[in-house]
């Protein structure tokens, strides 16, 4: 299913993903790839809720950049699979090797703000990332590992735990959204 497809049909959450929503079909109208970084106004990107079995603990990392615990999840450098996406980079900067949707729906979106920052030696100027996000599983006792180019610490934290650990004021409301949208679903 083709990303315009994907976000006609998704049913927003609240009003935060009803205007995001808005403005990811917009921007797929106004620039030509929205798929890659080199879109230095705005790209997408996927990211993962990776839950245990219990659903009562959630897997962060946390991101030298931001220097906060955080979700999980990256670029998609012209790949147009977000579910894959947001898999393959769970994997990557968590070091578990099993994880698995919980429904292959997308599970909540949002625009993200990232301020300019220097990556590997090299400035990126501020951007905005059009996020998808996925309902991850995992077994939490799985050996995890860290990706020290992007993290320098992986753990399981209880929900709230992980809106008390996360120094990002937007990212505490997306988190308890997701923790909201999952305490639903249950």
């Amino acid at each position: 299913m083709g990303i315009r497809r994907m976000l006609a049909d998704y049913s927003p959450f609240n009003e935060q993903e009803e205007k995001d929503r808005e403005l990811m079909l917009r921007y797929l109208d106004q620039f030509d790839d929205l798929f890659r970084r080199e879109n230095e106004f705005a790209h997408f990107t996927a990211s993962s809720w990776v839950v245990n079995r219990e659903r009562t603990k959630v897997l962060m990392v946390y991101h030298n950049i931001y220097r906060s615990w955080s979700w999980i999840g990256g670029h998609m450098d012209g790949e147009t699979d977000f579910l894959a996406t947001a898999i393959r980079e769970t994997k990557e900067e968590t070091g578990i090797e099993q994880v698995t949707p919980v429904s292959q729906e997308l599970f909540s979106l949002e625009i993200l703000s990232v301020d300019g920052h220097v990556k590997n030696g090299k400035q990126v100027g501020t951007h905005v990332h059009l996020n998808l996000t996925y309902l991850l599983e995992a077994d939490e006792t799985q050996q995890t590992s860290v990706k020290p180019d992007e993290n320098s610490g992986v753990a399981w934290m209880g929900l709230e735990e992980a809106l008390a650990k996360c120094s990002e004021p937007y990212m505490r409301v997306i988190y308890a959204k997701l923790n909201d949208k999952l305490n639903r679903i249950q």
